[in-house]
């Protein structure tokens, strides 16, 4: 049964706040104005200047200190926000039996880090199931990651779970004794892949063509059930890079998607060259990274992110139908009326509501925001000198439900 959600607010845990906090005061060195100009300066890179990013930039002790106290508590808001958006009673194995998961270019092992911390507050009786291996390409990143999991499973008392590190550099995918390591341990129920692919293969001969191959991998390491999380940056050239690889992956039958997306047909984003689909989840930021934006000027009350979480057993996050609709923008405040993007089975549109025309059936249109899943009984397109209006509109009488918040 559908029913009216308002969105949630992501935050993160006290003890993972702490456990990081431990961990960055131990390798930080200089004071907060040194971790504010290394935060701007991997801010940079990570965003406009690109083309410079080093693989090893973890490696860099300015870098790496940043990247604890800003960037880490971020992603791992992200993946959390999407593990709670897997399905109901995932996993859905009988308890004893081992959860495997894949956290491929973890960094400090975010992944790993994130599914540690959300299955001590959701599923508590599973954490001594955990086996997670971690693979990057830093070593000292991978060090970090050993000694988030070990302060967090000592403060929480969430012990039994198990970390695996492996140093590995994923653009020789084939190569290295890291990946015999993972094949140990497939088939995997979740595999996070946050933040990496953008970074990878940008001197190959064919980088999209690459990460098809890669990702294929991925997904052959899947249980029947399982799940792949790719995560990337709300950047426009990052995400419509993943839409096209979700358009490759799709055509060539080498994965299903679970969730953004309601369908299976080409991505709508990409027909015009200055669109992409992204998303901004509500989000509390931790008073570190408060203090961190006001020393820096940025403004990190939001996440953002382009995501696709992949299956091969034809899974979704809810039954798709031509009246069900994800919203992929902001709800839109005009002179008089209201708007927003949606996109469906029938590609992207927009709908749109007169302030005058709100009603009870209607008005959970007003709660509108961008990931929704949203469902319209009947929206109505006007003609006028032979011409169908591009928007659609709700009329007085429509009837609006919101079936998922984000």
């Amino acid at each position: 049964m559908a029913f009216n959600q308002r969105q949630a607010v992501a935050r993160l845990s006290p003890i993972l706040l702490k456990s990081i906090e431990q961990v960055a005061t131990s390798s930080t060195r200089g004071g907060m104005g040194r971790i504010a100009e290394a935060v701007a300066d991997l801010s940079r890179l990570f965003t406009k200047d690109r083309a410079s990013l080093k693989s090893d930039y973890l490696d860099h002790p300015a870098h790496a200190a940043a990247y604890l106290k800003y960037f880490l508590p971020v992603n791992l808001s992200k993946i959390q926000v999407l593990l709670d958006e897997m399905p109901q009673g995932w996993p859905d194995q009988a308890s004893g039996r081992s959860i495997r998961i894949l956290d491929v270019g973890s960094g400090p092992g975010v992944g790993a880090l994130a599914v540690l911390d959300w299955f001590h507050q959701h599923r508590p009786d599973r954490v001594s199931d955990l086996s997670v291996v971690a693979i990057d390409v830093s070593t000292e990143a991978l060090k970090q990651a050993r000694q988030l999991w070990a302060i967090y499973s000592r403060e929480s008392g969430a012990t039994g779970g198990r970390l695996i590190t492996h140093e590995g550099n994923l653009e020789r995918s084939l190569k290295g004794a890291w990946l015999s390591q993972v094949e140990e341990q497939i088939p995997y129920d979740l595999i996070i892949a946050a933040n990496c692919l953008n970074e990878l293969f940008s001197r190959t001969a064919d980088p999209a063509q690459a990460k098809v191959e890669l990702v294929t991998q991925f997904l052959a390491k899947l249980a029947p059930t399982g799940t792949l999380m790719i995560i990337e940056p709300a950047l426009r050239d990052a995400s419509r890079t993943l839409h096209q690889l979700r358009d490759r992956l799709i055509q060539e039958k080498r994965g299903t998607i679970y969730s953004p997306c309601l369908h299976e047909n080409r991505c709508p984003a990409l027909v015009n060259p200055f669109d992409w689909c992204h998303e901004e989840r509500a989000w509390e930021p931790p008073a570190g990274i408060q203090q961190i934006d006001e020393a820096v000027g940025f403004i990190k009350d939001a996440l953002k992110f382009s995501y696709l979480l992949l299956r091969k057993d034809g899974r979704t996050i809810v039954d798709c139908r031509p009246d069900i609709y994800r919203v992929v923008s902001e709800l839109r405040e005009l002179k008089g009326e209201k708007r927003a993007w949606l996109c469906n089975e029938l590609g992207r549109s927009e709908i749109g509501r007169l302030d005058r025309l709100k009603s009870d059936s209607n008005a959970p249109f007003d709660d509108w925001h961008r990931g929704a899943i949203v469902q319209i009984e009947r929206v109505v397109r006007k003609e006028r000198e032979g011409k169908v209006s591009a928007v659609g509109r709700i009329e007085r009488d429509g009837i609006v439900e919101i079936i998922r918040s984000a």
